[in-house]
């Protein structure tokens, strides 16, 4: 996880910082395979060099952008889980729970998805 050590110091407040962390963490933990990069100054996940997941941080959230496809899949879950979202993203608020069941569906829907995927984004 060194690799993002210089995105979360950029993190100003200390509890997203560690919110943002535990994420990346977990996420690397739960999927070891994936290769944690920094692209765009944003921390995300590849296998075998197609994006899988990405994670932005604001100032009222975390952005969790798993591209439109798998968008399109758990829309109902996200929904659910309260998550206001767009079509290629959506947003934890800093107080609201992680439902890491959720992401980690996500996660295994675009590992599988794009498993024969030979370009970084879905064509």
């Amino acid at each position: 996880m060194e690799i993002f050590e210089e995105f979360l110091q950029g993190i100003d407040d200390p509890s997203q910082r560690d919110r943002t962390q535990e994420i990346l963490a977990w996420t690397a933990k739960t999927f070891p395979h994936l290769e944690p990069v920094i692209k765009w100054n944003q921390p995300l996940f590849t296998d075998y060099g197609t994006y899988i997941i990405g994670f932005s941080v604001a100032k009222k959230h975390m952005s969790v952008a798993p591209e439109q496809a798998a968008m399109n899949r758990f829309e109902g879950e996200i929904e659910k889980a309260g998550y206001e979202h767009t079509k290629e993203l959506y947003r934890i608020k800093w107080k609201d729970p992680v439902h890491y069941d959720l992401l980690e569906k996500l996660i295994e829907f675009n590992i599988s998805d794009k498993a024969d995927c030979t370009t970084f984004w879905r064509v």
